[in-house]
């Protein structure tokens, strides 16, 4: 009997040393950042009777139409099925050449501006490979010398396939380098459905993507303002030596000539892929990224979209940027606590109409240990709307927070 109490008196012992055990960790968690935060705020946009147009039909086998700040998906029709993705794959090789050009050049450089202008204007011999590749052509030549924008414009603007061979050869080393680098760039933007065989489109059996996946491709690209600009030219003159060489490029997307508000991207058209658009336009502050795939009637069924798109949605501000939006503790600073925000305005588009409630969840430490620099990530905001997770964007310290003098 004695020795059934003793045990139970044992247990007893053992689980209130378990209980403090756990409050200390706690409180150390607690004090130490070890659990991140998630602070959630919502914002609820109220419903309107204002009617709206239906949602356009379209003759594509795939289209998709995205909001280009969120991403978030306003309409779509089959946007996960795998395609032939014809010279839309070109996008994805401009946005490797311009992250390379933007590397060479550094965010610590005196003078950025002049920096990319050089690079830019950087003497690329042509690669063996890249003369005479069929199809589209700005008609390099053996051991032509040719500046690296005139690459760049010559394959987005008329559709180069020997340009883009150039550009593979000169960013990767070579053409199966390059590709290995454009399917490393899909991965780490998550797109699951799209695999690249060469950087030009033309044809291959294993070389797809889907809708989704190539809106997702445009929209990074355009958070590069060098690929904006190049994506949106209507026309480039390269200078390149010779009476005889190509030195006019005059883009082949329409959609910058007939739509009010375009502002890029790409076409592409091969027999086994059919007619491919990606194209954007902006109006209001809000940017629409509109994809059609096999599509007879490509540009005005992409305008309709767009026409869709700014008809019936709205963006809503969610976060003003480098405005505190909260704050967490600062420890052995010179300043208790340091405010947190966000570098750009987060936007959320919503449907005009609809009563809808916009939360935005705020992933950061407990604290942080100084010192503190402005403008030095902090964690993550995500945005929701309905419960329906729409897109994430860094938050920032916004202040310089030093270390407390002993």
């Amino acid at each position: 009997m004695n020795k059934h109490i003793r045990l139970k008196f044992s247990l007893r012992i053992g689980m209130i040393l378990s209980l403090i055990l756990l409050f200390c960790f706690i409180v150390f968690a607690e004090r130490t950042g070890i659990f991140n935060s998630k602070n959630t705020r919502t914002i609820e946009v109220p419903a309107s009777a204002e009617s709206l147009p239906e949602v356009p039909g379209t003759s594509a086998q795939t289209a998709v139409l995205i909001e280009g700040g969120s991403g978030r998906i306003l309409f779509e029709k089959n946007k996960d099925q795998q395609m032939y993705p014809a010279s839309t794959t070109k996008i994805m090789t401009a946005l490797l050449a311009v992250e390379k050009v933007e590397s060479a050049v550094g965010t610590d450089s005196v003078h950025p501006n002049e920096d990319i202008k050089n690079e830019l204007e950087r003497l690329v011999t042509v690669a063996d490979e890249a003369v005479g590749a069929e199809g589209s052509s700005i008609f390099l030549k053996k051991g032509e010398k040719i500046q690296f924008q005139d690459l760049l414009y010559g394959m987005m603007l008329r559709s180069g396939n020997d340009a883009a061979l150039a550009v593979a050869a000169d960013v990767g080393g070579s053409q199966e380098e390059f590709v290995v680098m454009m399917n490393e760039k899909v991965a780490s933007l998550g797109l699951k459905n799209t695999v690249f065989k060469n950087p030009n489109g033309l044809q291959n059996e294993e070389h797809v993507s889907t809708a989704y996946d190539l809106a997702m491709i445009a929209r990074e690209g355009m958070k590069h303002e060098l690929f904006r600009d190049i994506a949106g030219a209507k026309s480039w003159n390269a200078s390149r030596e010779g009476a005889d060489n190509y030195n006019y490029f005059y883009n082949k997307n329409k959609t910058i000539f007939q739509y009010n508000g375009a502002t890029g991207i790409k076409i592409g058209y091969t027999m086994a892929a059919g007619r491919c658009l990606v194209a954007s336009a902006k109006r209001n502050g809000m940017e629409l990224i509109a994809v059609v795939l096999n599509d007879h009637d490509w540009f005005d069924d992409a305008y309709r979209m767009f026409d869709y798109g700014f008809e019936c949605y709205d963006n809503v501000e969610v976060a003003e940027k480098e405005k505190p939006l909260t704050s967490i503790n600062v420890k052995n600073g010179d300043a208790s606590k340091v405010k947190i925000g966000v570098k750009n305005d987060v936007l959320c588009p919503c449907m005009k109409g609809e009563k809808t409630n916009i939360s935005i969840t705020y992933n950061l430490e407990k604290s942080v240990k100084a010192p503190v620099s402005r403008w030095q990530e902090a964690g993550s905001l995500e945005v929701y709307s309905a419960g329906e997770y729409i897109y994430s964007e860094p938050l920032y310290y916004l202040e310089d927070i030093s270390e407390k003098r002993r």
